[in-house]
C-alpha cells in the first residue's frame, strides 16, 4: 500500500522525481521532496493540492543536505519508509576527451549521491527494522555504448552498490530496487554537455516508441512501492518498446 507511506525524494523537481512526487501523491503518499532548486519543488508541491507534501532544498553531493532531508522526515513524519535516490547526470563524450572535471560531477552525483541517501537512511531503517531503498539506475548500467564509458560505470556501480545493499541488509527488513529505464523525455538531456547531441536525443526521446515519458517510469517506482514488505522488486529494467540496446 502506497497510501500514508512516508517517502524522501531526492531529485524530485523535474522528470522522473516529479512525476513520481505526482503518482504517490495521488495514492495518498506523505512526501519529503527534495532537489536544488527550491522554487521549482515549492511549485510542485503547490500544484497538488490536498497532498502531504514538505520540501527541502539540497544538492545530493553534500552530505549534510542530504543528512538535513532525512531529519525533516523523521521530524515531521516520525519515521521513512522509502527513499527514492533519483538525482544524476548524463554528460557523453569519448575517454580520448580527457573530460576530467565532467567525470568527477559524474562520480560525486551519480555514485556518491547515492552513497549519501543510503547512508542517512540506514540507521534509521534499521532501528525500524524496516524500509525500502530505491534508485533510479539506467539501461546504460546494464550494456556499454560508445561515447559514454564513464556514464556506463557509474549506472554499473549503482547496480553492484544496490544488491550489496539487499544482501547486507535483508536481515534487517531492508529492500533495495533499482529502476532502470531506457530513454526518457526528461531534463536529463541538458546534462549531455554537447548541444548537438542533446537537440538530437531531445527530439528522439519525444518520439513514441523511441522514448518513455516520465510518467511511465514512475508507475514502475509506485509498483515496487506497492508490496508487502515480504516482497522484494531488486530490479525493474523498462525500455522503449523500439529501443534497441
Amino acid at each position: 500500500m502506497i497510501k500514508d507511506k512516508v517517502v524522501i525524494i531526492f531529485g524530485a523537481s523535474s522528470g522522473i522525481g516529479a512525476a513520481t512526487v505526482k503518482k504517490l501523491a495521488e495514492g495518498g503518499a506523505k512526501l519529503v521532496i527534495a532537489a536544488r532548486r527550491a522554487e521549482r519543488l515549492t511549485a510542485l508541491a503547490e500544484s497538488l493540492a490536498g497532498a502531504e507534501i514538505v520540501t527541502q532544498a539540497a544538492d545530493v553531493t553534500k552530505r549534510d543536505q542530504v543528512q538535513a532531508v532525512v531529519d525533516l522526515a523523521l521530524a515531521k513524519f516520525g519515521r521513512i519508509d522509502v527513499v527514492f535516490n533519483n538525482a544524476g547526470i548524463m554528460p557523453q563524450g569519448n575517454l580520448a576527451l580527457r573530460q576530467y572535471d565532467q567525470w568527477q560531477r559524474m562520480l560525486d552525483v551519480n555514485i556518491m549521491g547515492v552513497l549519501n541517501g543510503i547512508g542517512a537512511a540506514l540507521p534509521t531503517m534499521q532501528k525500524q527494522g524496516d524500509g525500502l531503498i530505491i534508485t533510479t539506475d539506467s539501461v546504460a548500467g546494464h550494456v556499454v555504448y560508445p561515447g559514454s564509458a564513464v556514464y556506463n560505470g557509474t549506472k554499473y556501480a549503482v547496480r553492484a552498490i544496490m544488491e550489496g545493499l539487499r544482501q547486507e541488509e535483508n536481515d534487517h527488513g531492508i529492500r533495495s530496487t533499482i529502476i532502470s529505464p531506457g530513454m526518457v523525455n526528461t531534463e536529463l538531456m541538458h546534462t549531455v554537455g554537447d548541444p548537438q547531441l542533446e537537440s538530437q536525443l531531445e527530439a528522439a526521446a519525444k518520439q513514441p516508441g523511441v522514448g518513455l515519458q516520465a510518467e511511465n517510469v514512475a508507475d514502475a517506482v509506485a509498483y515496487a512501492i506497492d508490496q508487502p514488505a515480504s516482497v522484494a522488486i531488486s530490479e525493474v529494467l523498462i525500455r522503449p518498446s523500439r529501443q534497441e540496446v
